[in-house]
């Protein structure tokens, strides 16, 4: 009797332990991201090679100090590892891939400028996994000084435009999800971790053809890290990232489903004066698309005009946003990362038609299953 009770335990422990080997990791071998992970940094600003996707995300509204000139920006670093293997090659990395976008608007011209880049691991695109240090080419975006968290931006696009910007943070780092894991469907393996900093004051120089502007204005940076994006029953995804005159900021997202339906995993998250957040499931919130607009390059429609109404943490009251593009076209239409995505410059008005904030907008997977390119 005691053999058969210690073979079944043997076997209990043995099947619990596959369990959660499963849980933390994915087929491939790939990290999932689990709760309660403890930070350091400046480390965990950098690469995280043990999961499979990652992106550093930049954007931001600048003005021109001499007159108020507007642009607004886009600056995005992605991280993908092909397939899983053992430790790499410092000098050249043949397990990751590196895809960057650059996009700048200059709402007084009505230019929209945008270009992509996509390179192998090595000496011409990386990450370092000791800090904030990504690069593609000539673009980077890096940690300069780790104390003040003060941060440093290249972008050029072709011969026409460019930009380099200082960046620091006005406002504490901010951990969406629930302790520390942001859910994006009912699968273990489709979370992130999710590290912003919703309001970054920045200054530097703006070149667009022969003009050299002196810019200043504000940012909001995304960096996230998981090994899997979407679910088979999602098309893509509606997200915004609305920066109030308060102070206050709103993240919301919407995951669409080839259904015609929402995920129970979207979700809008308000971030109060000092940082704090309060998140909202689908139910405590509502996007309504009022503007449409249609691509000549690649046929997609885009609802770019978007309304968000909730309840404000601070007065108890509904209140309701609506999110306008500075420019119809601003559509990521390059080929190399294999999908055309809408990511634009936005004001947001509140229900009076007072101008209360500015807004960016990202509307993917709207030209394909965008689920494919997150497996």
């Amino acid at each position: 009797m005691m053999m058969k009770m210690l073979l079944l335990i043997t076997c209990w422990v043995t099947l619990m332990t596959a369990l959660r080997a499963q849980e933390l990791a994915t087929s491939e071998g790939f990290a999932i991201p689990q709760p309660g992970r403890e930070f350091v940094f400046p480390r965990d600003h950098g690469s995280h090679p043990e999961f499979k996707i990652e992106w550093w995300y930049v954007t931001g509204h600048l003005y021109a100090k001499t007159d108020g000139r507007r642009f607004g920006f886009q600056a995005t670093w992605f991280r993908q590892a092909v397939k899983h293997e053992g430790p790499e090659s410092k000098l050249f990395q043949q397990g990751q891939m590196y895809l960057a976008h650059m996009a700048l608007l200059d709402v007084k011209s009505g230019k929209f400028l945008h270009e992509e880049r996509l390179n192998r691991g090595g000496w011409n695109a990386g990450a370092s996994v000791e800090t904030l240090d990504v690069f593609n080419g000539n673009w980077f975006l890096r940690m300069e000084d780790a104390g003040e968290q003060r941060m440093g931006l290249r972008g050029t696009l072709g011969e026409e435009a460019g930009m380099e910007l200082t960046m620091l943070p006005k406002k504490p780092l901010v951990f969406f999800g629930k302790d520390g894991v942001s859910r994006k469907a009912a699968a273990v393996s489709a979370a992130s971790h999710y590290l912003t900093f919703t309001r970054l004051g920045v200054e530097g120089v703006v070149e667009i053809g022969d003009e050299k502007v002196e810019v200043t204005g504000e940012a909001w940076m995304d960096h996230e890290i998981s090994s899997s994006q979407l679910s088979p029953e999602q098309s893509g995804w509606d997200w915004a990232a609305i920066q109030l005159k308060d102070g206050r900021e709103i993240m919301v997202y919407r995951l669409r489903l080839k259904s015609g339906g929402v995920d129970e995993h979207s979700t809008l998250a308000w971030i109060d004066q000092n940082g704090g957040v309060e998140h909202r499931k689908p139910d405590a919130y509502e996007w309504r698309e009022v503007g449409h607009w249609v691509s000549q390059v690649t046929g997609a429609k885009y609802p770019i005009e978007v309304e968000v109404s909730t309840i404000d943490p601070l007065s108890g009251q509904r209140v309701s946003y609506r999110l306008e593009p500075l420019m119809e076209a601003q559509e990521q239409t390059g080929k190399l990362g294999g999908t055309a995505y809408w990511e634009g410059a936005c004001r947001v008005f509140d229900a009076e038609g007072n101008e209360v904030g500015s807004a960016f907008l990202e509307l993917a997977g709207y030209t394909g299953d965008l689920a494919k390119r997150f497996e």
